[in-house]
């Protein structure tokens, strides 16, 4: 049960919000999805060679949380089992309802994309385990698909390159129209703005990125690995740009909203100047976007005066604050958005349940499910780009190398 104080003048029907930790949730994940994806699709695609290493782990990433994206929707319905109706019954005038189809044609093309990627591995570990079940496992993962001739390589490499570049537009698509699932509500005017769309596709692509280059860097740490220089630099990079484009059209936003000074600016300068001066000021802007803005900027700058070991350490620290400072985006949007009065006299006071169907707990139970496969993934396919990384006492023998990464012995323990 959620309490609610309000404060001034709160009109009847507007004593309760709706939309919670849920709500907050579920366009975390799905930014998680396509920042990921694009990182992937950035070595696939554009020939990115330096996210090499890390491009296999960020497309199964983008899978593990794509699988639950739909779950903090479905936990904050009512009855959770009516939410295919939207596909029986579809109504092709409704962003929610589309929303059905965009994630379907999205899973569909990742998980194909992750087949091709991982089918030559599927068949060495298919050919040289020892253990009968794990090799029916490998041969239903492979589909009975068990050519793995060059040629073959070729056609699974060209469709890959097709579907990535198809999926693309697809990943901006499942995170755009979440922007414009709230840019669109002309009666919310913390809302209603053409750039809701851009800022959330944006920040989605940052949270990505810093997802996996948190994951990348702590991984190699824990097994005794070295971390690749070039891949960390590009990562780094890559979040740096994105971010100053994320965060200047979020000023821009909020610039814009008190230069045209509405009847509207008087309660929502109120609102991001108390309800929302920790989240917004302190967490989204300067813990999570200047700090990181400085010394991820230095980091590209001086690329060579930067030792290894604070550039990681920089990477890992600015990937947890890049972090934060979505989550207090999106917090700011969903909750602050509800916060006030459309008397435009009055606030809400949300607090954060513990336990429940929405709370605290259910949230973290949630955000924590998508490790749990990508933990599952990796007991059964290498994540980090060669079969001969996988446990060798699953072998006969030593299974051939096909395609290693680059250097790949710097890598290996």
């Amino acid at each position: 049960m959620h309490h609610y104080i309000t404060e001034g003048y709160v009109l009847p029907n507007q004593a309760h919000i709706y939309w919670t930790t849920m709500i907050v949730l579920y366009p975390y994940i799905t930014g998680i999805v396509a920042g990921a994806f694009i990182i992937s699709s950035m070595h696939h695609v554009f020939d990115k060679d330096e996210l090499k290493p890390v491009s296999r782990f960020a497309m199964v990433m983008a899978f593990a949380f794509l699988l639950f994206a739909t779950l903090p929707l479905l936990n904050h319905l009512g009855h959770p089992e009516r939410a295919l109706n939207i596909m029986f019954t579809p109504n092709l005038t409704s962003a929610m309802a589309g929303f059905g189809f965009i994630y379907s044609t999205y899973l569909f093309i990742l998980a194909v994309e992750i087949w091709l990627v991982y089918r030559t591995d599927i068949v060495h570990l298919y050919e040289h385990t020892k253990w009968p079940a794990m090799k029916a496992v490998y041969y239903v993962l492979a589909l009975g698909v068990l050519d793995i001739s060059k040629e073959a390589e070729e056609v699974d490499h060209k469709v890959m390159v097709v579907l990535a570049s198809i999926g693309i537009p697809a990943a901006c698509g499942l995170h755009g129209y979440v922007g414009f699932i709230f840019g669109a509500i002309k009666a919310n005017p913390w809302w209603a703005s053409p750039l809701m769309p851009v800022i959330f596709l944006l920040s989605a692509i940052v949270s990505g990125v810093a997802m996996v280059m948190i994951c990348y860097i702590v991984i190699q740490w824990l097994n005794g690995r070295e971390v690749d220089g070039e891949c960390t630099h590009a990562l780094i990079e890559t979040a740096w740009y994105f971010l100053i484009i994320d965060v200047a059209l979020e000023l821009l936003e909020l610039i814009n909203h008190a230069y045209m000074a509405n009847e509207d600016w008087t309660i929502l300068k109120t609102l991001v100047t108390t309800k929302l001066f920790v989240s917004m000021f302190i967490i989204q802007i300067l813990l999570g976007s200047v700090v990181p803005f400085f010394a991820m900027g230095a980091v590209v700058v001086f690329k060579k005066r930067i030792p290894a070991a604070a550039r990681n350490l920089i990477g890992v620290l600015c990937g947890v604050l890049l972090l934060a400072q979505v989550g207090a985006m999106r917090w700011n949007v969903v909750m602050g958005g509800q916060m006030f009065s459309k008397s435009l006299r009055g606030f809400l006071n949300f607090e954060i349940d513990i336990g429940g169907r929405e709370g605290l707990i259910a949230g973290i139970v949630i955000f924590a499910l998508p490790f749990v496969v990508i933990f599952v993934f990796s007991r059964l396919l290498p994540l980090w780009g060669s079969v001969e990384t996988f446990p060798k006492e699953w072998m006969k023998e030593k299974p051939p190398v096909r395609q290693p990464l680059k250097g790949w012995s710097k890598f290996t323990s």
